[in-house]
């Protein structure tokens, strides 16, 4: 048991040691044309990560113009599909009609 902690341990490590930086989602900036979440790159670029992404659970926000990323910290319910909230939700029973 401690050979897994110890491996998701240095899992865990491994990717915040290759993430540029972890940036909350409040900080980063909605942009119309792209249609993502944006936060700035030190190439110049823009780290970019879109809803639907989010939607998903993702949490790499990467920039296009370099190797680097970004990992965004953010409320998955706050992105998640309305229409799988609603699954759970079961339909109205129906009521049997007598037919005359």
């Amino acid at each position: 048991m401690q050979g897994n902690y110890l491996a998701s341990k240095n899992l865990k490590s491994a990717r915040d040691q290759m993430s540029y930086d972890d940036v909350e989602i409040e900080d980063m900036e909605w942009n119309e044309k792209l249609q993502a979440f944006t936060y700035p790159c030190p190439c110049g670029d823009l780290f970019q990560i879109t809803k639907e992404e989010l939607r998903l659970g993702e949490e790499i926000a990467r920039c296009p113009s370099c190797s680097l990323y970004i990992t965004v910290i953010y409320n998955t319910e706050d992105f998640a599909d309305s229409n799988r909230k609603n699954k759970n939700i079961e339909p109205p029973k129906r009521q049997p009609v007598a037919v005359t």
